[in-house]
């Protein structure tokens, strides 16, 4: 599904990913781990077409992803609509006036009938066990909270990988332990999923494989 030859990528002078092969596999739960600063954030906005390799190629489904392709209305959004991002910060992503609303948002930019977006939302919203948050806004929001919004958010548009980045991050025990009972569930449904971390335990637990990122940004 994913096949990254030989990627490299500077900013300026400064080398933030240096000859990375990787090849991930339908169904496939990668988590990515290394040190802060090694270069897996980079990795992450590669992967969703928000940045472009200085050297190499990235195939998605047998499309390359390069400036020329995203360039293209039509190929950027179906592209978009394959790969779900959710960042490690929700309040970045979170932008509309209710929970619904934002789980809508992307049903809605695909173009679906309304009965499709409202059974989407309705799907998510179960599916995540939000029915209570439906009509708050955001900023009334919880940190455990604002990720379940975030994630079904992406869910909704039912993207092909997920890609998410330090999912944990900030969550007290009890959230942790929902939401990656969460993620191993989408494992056994066979949804490929992308996940850059420093939790090792939660690595080992979710993780097909584990791509370990030196400090000098490279595959280990």
């Amino acid at each position: 599904m994913i096949d990254l030859k030989d990627i490299c990528f500077a900013y300026d002078s400064f080398l933030a990913l240096r000859h990375i092969d990787l090849t991930i596999a339908d169904g496939e739960t990668i988590v990515l781990e290394g040190p802060n600063g090694c270069g897996k954030s980079t990795l992450i906005r590669i992967l969703n077409g928000l940045e472009f390799a200085t050297q190499g190629a990235y195939f998605f489904e047998g499309e390359k992803i390069d400036k020329d392709f995203m360039k293209q209305e039509t190929h950027a959004k179906s592209f978009h609509q394959k790969i779900g991002y959710v960042f490690q910060n929700p309040d970045i992503q979170l932008f509309c006036p209710s929970v619904e609303e934002e789980i809508a948002f992307g049903p809605m930019q695909m173009g679906l009938s309304k009965e499709e977006v409202d059974q989407r939302v309705e799907d998510c919203i179960k599916l995540l066990s939000i029915e209570h948050l439906r009509n708050r806004p955001s900023f009334y929001l919880s940190t455990g909270e604002k990720k379940k919004t975030a994630l079904a958010s992406v869910l909704s548009v039912n993207p092909k990988v997920l890609i998410l980045d330090e999912p944990l991050s900030g969550l007290d025990e009890e959230s942790k332990e929902w939401l990656t009972e969460f993620l191993l569930d989408l494992k056994k449904a066979s949804k490929t999923m992308i996940i850059a971390t420093h939790d090792h335990t939660f690595a080992t637990l979710v993780a097909d494989r584990i791509i370990r990122i030196s400090k000098d940004h490279a595959l280990l």
